[in-house]
């Protein structure tokens, strides 16, 4: 497959990765070569593990960080040190990178929640919102109250769908704080959200300590943690997409974490434009938001 100035040679497209629905290796590296202009720019300069299922979903996965000897020069990539060494990421900075990982069976893409020219420092602050059960109203309630709270401090929150159980609530930052203060504002604005809320909602991290409440997961706030990039595919039945979505679609009855995959989110794009295309024009400095927490903890 031509993809603007590279080549990239296909191998064993016709291998089913979905066994429900038929789709192939060669749907997923269509898929992703279309929906690269509207994917790019929420992967641009972010670190990247890959889920990759070379046998497809009946096969065994697995996460992979480093980036492998054997992928092309022209693949960007940031070398980040860790605990005992380094690890070299891919940086899918092009439309190509998207092919040749798709041709890999990289189903999902998790990304860093700040660029390489920042890395400790993030551009978002993200809340990602399970059900106990696959009771999907316990989630709306949760994602509306975390909208409200971001709004209060001066936040701009967004809203998307993981293609798996849940949505996360992600507002933008200007990059001004550390990790660590960035968790630690998240950590204390759940809180805040539990003290209102506490019949409904936890920051419990032990299921069994969760008593059937929603779960205010604000632990990816930290360095080196990932969340699903939008458009990215996921390791379910029937190739769901994360999906951006408008907060009044929330309102949807119809509304699911997996509903939309691979085989209707074109019709989708065709009718709406990405709702997170304007998303880095709302960036806030946490300075301002740290001081409106305040006032709600007191």
């Amino acid at each position: 497959m031509r993809v603007g100035r590279y080549s990239i040679k296909l191998s064993r497209s016709e291998k089913v990765l979905f066994p429900e629905g038929g789709i192939t290796k060669g749907d997923l590296v269509r898929y992703y070569r279309r929906i690269a202009e509207v994917m790019l720019p929420h992967l641009r300069d972010r670190c990247l593990t890959m889920h990759r299922f070379p046998e497809g979903l009946n096969g065994e996965g697995f996460y992979q960080k480093d980036i492998a000897d054997y992928f092309p020069e022209w693949i960007d990539r940031e070398t980040v040190a860790k605990e005992g060494g380094e690890v070299t990421h891919v940086v899918c900075n092009k439309a190509a990178t998207l092919v040749y990982l798709a041709n890999q069976a990289c189903l999902t893409m998790h990304v860093w929640l700040s660029r390489t020219d920042s890395l400790d420092r993030p551009d978002r602050v993200i809340f990602d919102l399970d059900p106990p059960d696959d009771d999907f109203a316990p989630i709306r309630m949760g994602a509306r109250r975390v909208r409200e709270i971001m709004e209060e401090v001066g936040l701009a929150p967004f809203l998307m769908t993981t293609g798996s159980r849940g949505l996360h609530v992600v507002a933008p930052l200007d990059e001004s704080a550390h990790f660590d203060e960035v968790r630690d504002f998240a950590h204390r604005l759940a809180q805040v959200l539990v003290g209102r809320h506490p019949e409904d909602l936890t920051v419990a991290h032990r299921k069994n300590k969760r008593e059937g409440k929603l779960f205010l997961d604000y632990l990816r706030n930290s360095y080196a943690q990932t969340s699903v990039a939008p458009y990215s595919v996921r390791a379910r039945p029937g190739a769901p997409v994360a999906t951006p979505l408008d907060w009044r679609e929330l309102d949807d009855p119809d509304l699911r974490p997996r509903r939309y995959h691979i085989g209707n989110i074109f019709r989708r794009l065709g009718q709406k434009r990405d709702p997170w295309s304007g998303i880095g024009r709302h960036r806030r400095a946490l300075g301002p938001a740290l001081e409106a927490l305040t006032k709600l903890e007191e």
